[in-house]
Order: structure tokens, then sequence, then C-alpha cells
């Protein structure tokens, strides 16, 4: 088993996602989704952890060379920290907003010294999160190698998105080996396979 498909197993198994075709999930959005995904428990099972922070590592390698690592707040601060300390690089996280007080930071931490940025996020949906990292980065005078991430939805809009800002992203694992893995391990049934890829389709109107 690839680590791909490791990571979906372990993330099942410790409910950092969960599928519930039949009694959808409500997003903050107020998408109905069959699927939750909340990577951060993976952070109170070193075993769990260990296994994204190894598929980071080996990940962030297929970027072109990055000085310092940005964590996106909040999600991505944690696994963020983790890559910087396995790869011995300064980090840093940025705010969706600069605080209201004190020196009203957007950029977390200092990387004046540095020119060369991997953003890591815990997921990536739409992209938007990521995506006003980068901006936020690139108003800094930062050139941004691309964006890493722990799980991909796979939605059309995310790669549209990206695509539209020039940012590369890659993720360990992703939506459709979650649905394989999920029917392998009898987390699903094959009738409920349909029904995940029909929202992976057009999650705003699916349910």
């Amino acid at each position: 088993m690839d680590t791909s498909q490791l990571l979906c197993e372990k993330l099942l198994q410790i409910n950092a996602i969960k599928l519930s075709p039949q009694s959808p999930f409500i997003w903050a959005s107020g998408i109905k989704s069959p699927i939750y995904c909340d990577n951060r428990i993976s952070l109170s099972y070193p075993e769990v952890r260990n296994l994204v922070k190894k598929g980071l590592a080996e990940l962030s390698e297929k970027f072109t060379a990055f000085d310092a690592i940005a964590g996106v707040a909040t999600a991505g601060i944690a696994h963020g920290a983790l890559l910087a300390d396995v790869l011995d690089l300064p980090f840093a996280y940025v705010r969706a907003e600069a605080k209201s007080h004190g020196r009203k930071n957007k950029i977390e931490g200092d990387l004046n010294r540095f020119d060369n940025i991997l953003v890591v996020e815990d997921l990536i949906s739409t992209g938007g999160s990521s995506l006003q990292a980068v901006d936020v980065l690139k108003e800094e005078g930062k050139n941004v190698v691309g964006v890493l991430a722990i799980f991909d939805y796979g939605f059309d809009l995310a790669r549209q998105n990206f695509a539209s800002h020039g940012a590369d992203y890659k993720t360990i694992t992703n939506y459709d080996t979650l649905i394989q893995v999920a029917k392998n391990k009898q987390y699903i049934q094959e009738s409920d396979v349909r029904m995940l890829i029909e929202w992976r389709v057009d999650p705003q109107n699916w349910g």
C-alpha cells in the first residue's frame, strides 16, 4: 500500500475523515457534504502525524528549490511547522486577515531573509484560503514555489483557481483514493460510491 492509500486508511480509522452519504454534513458555507475532513485530528496520533510528516517531506522534493515554509492559518500551521522541522528550514504562518492590534501582521514570523517560499495547507477544497496566503506572500515580494497539502477534494474549481493564479499545488492523498480505500475497507458500500462521485462533480447542488 502506498503512502496515499495508507494515509487515507489511517485518517478513516481515527475519524479525521468521516463519510456519511446517507446523512450528510453541513459545511460552514451551507454546502451539504457526504464527507467531513479534519486533518488536525492527526496531530493527536503520533503514528498518523509521522505519516503525514513523512508524506509532506517526500512530496516537497517535487517543488523547485525553496528556503522557507509558510503555513496557512490556522489548520496549516502545525503541519507546516512539522515539515519545517524535518527539513530544518525557517517557518512562518500567514493570517487570513491582519491582526487588529499590535503590529497588525498578516505574516507571523520573519521571512525577510528568504525569497522562495513553500506554502503548507491542511486540505484543498476550492483553494481559496491557500491562494489568499499566496497573494499575501507575493505582496511582500516573495516567490511562492507552490502549495503543499494533505488532502485534495479534486474539485474542478480548485484546479481553475490555482491555474488562474499561476500556482502549483500537490497533495499527499485525494478524494479518489479515499473512495477506493473506503470501499475496500468497507467504510462504505458499493451503492455509496456513485453518490460520492456525484457530490464531487456538483457539490453546490448535491442532495
